[in-house]
């Protein structure tokens, strides 16, 4: 077989290009950036994502993807007040706009048209920081390699955040303007100003963050299922079952916040091993249940009083 000799490619993530193949004999380019949709390999070669995101991948881009969903229900709710009949309407509108959002990504991703995606696999945080690695041979001169080794999870949440807000600034006015008659002229709009807010924070935390992310986010989401958990039955006096069984809002906030608690478990575990992973499932419940349980003990009044006899 010809050995085809050239200098060597420096930098962890510079490759280079193969521009044909005769039989088993390939001709590459000079060595620097692969395109999008490709990656450098062992032997710093460019070659072509042809994997499939695996489980933990899945879980990433479902977490991404509920970031702005779960900032829309909050603002929708501070925003909404007691006595307005709208915000169910606004929920489920919010809802739609992210899941169609979501469609509307996968089927425009590599390969056009399917709701599945070609992707390269993850092999470690630099990965998802390329611009980091960009050699200088000379210490003059910087030989630009930066390009997306995670193809695409690094690029698909920018675009589903853009098809988000899209669909936001067309559907969402219509609907407030309609139904939100129990707000006042200007806190109609008040849950699509945060939005204007919170969409640039979330671009630019995914682009700062994103590996950080990617390894973090089961841990993230559980201990703010758990804090914001504690925060809302501690502001609501959340005491006993039956106050749960009687306010079915509280009912449905408990059970959001058991789905994301079990979220994050899935997320750590990844099932590998069902039989070791879904008994863990069991313990979502067990913070809430444990806070009813206790709260009647823990109250700062009954504590002070409690104080003051034995004083």
């Amino acid at each position: 077989a010809a050995v085809d000799i050239q200098p060597a490619c420096l930098g962890l993530y510079c490759g280079r290009t193969v521009l044909s193949v005769n039989g088993s004999v390939e001709t590459y380019g000079d060595c620097g950036v692969c395109p999008r949709g490709q990656r450098t390999d062992d032997n710093k070669i460019c070659r072509e994502c042809v994997g499939s995101p695996d489980r933990y991948d899945w879980l990433y881009l479902g977490f991404m993807a509920m970031l702005p969903l779960v900032l829309h229900w909050f603002f929708i709710e501070w925003y909404s007040g007691k006595k307005s009949s709208s915000a169910l309407l606004q929920h489920l509108m919010a809802l739609l706009e992210c899941s169609v959002a979501a469609v509307v990504t996968l089927l425009l991703s590599d390969p056009v048209g399917s709701l599945h995606i070609r992707s390269c696999r993850v092999k470690k945080l630099s990965d998802w920081y390329t611009m980091l690695y960009n050699p200088s041979p000379d210490y003059i001169t910087t030989v630009h390699c930066t390009h997306e080794a995670v193809y695409p999870l690094y690029t698909i949440v920018f675009i589903y955040y853009a098809f988000c807000l899209v669909l936001m600034m067309l559907l969402r006015p219509l609907l407030v303007k309609k139904i939100a008659c129990g707000l006042g002229r200007s806190d109609r709009f008040k849950s699509i100003y945060a939005a204007l807010y919170f969409f640039p924070i979330l671009t630019v935390l995914q682009a700062v963050g994103g590996g950080l992310l990617y390894y973090a986010f089961p841990y993230i989401i559980l201990v703010l299922s758990l804090v914001t958990l504690a925060v809302y039955m501690s502001a609501s006096e959340v005491e006993f079952f039956k106050d749960l069984l009687v306010r079915k809002k509280r009912l449905v906030v408990l059970f959001s916040h058991w789905l994301l608690h079990a979220y994050g478990i899935i997320s750590i575990s990844k099932l590998d091993k069902l039989e070791q992973d879904l008994p863990l499932l069991a313990l979502v419940p067990a913070p809430a249940l444990f806070y009813l349980m206790t709260a009647k003990y823990t109250e700062p009044s009954r504590i002070l009083s409690e104080g003051g006899n034995g004083h």
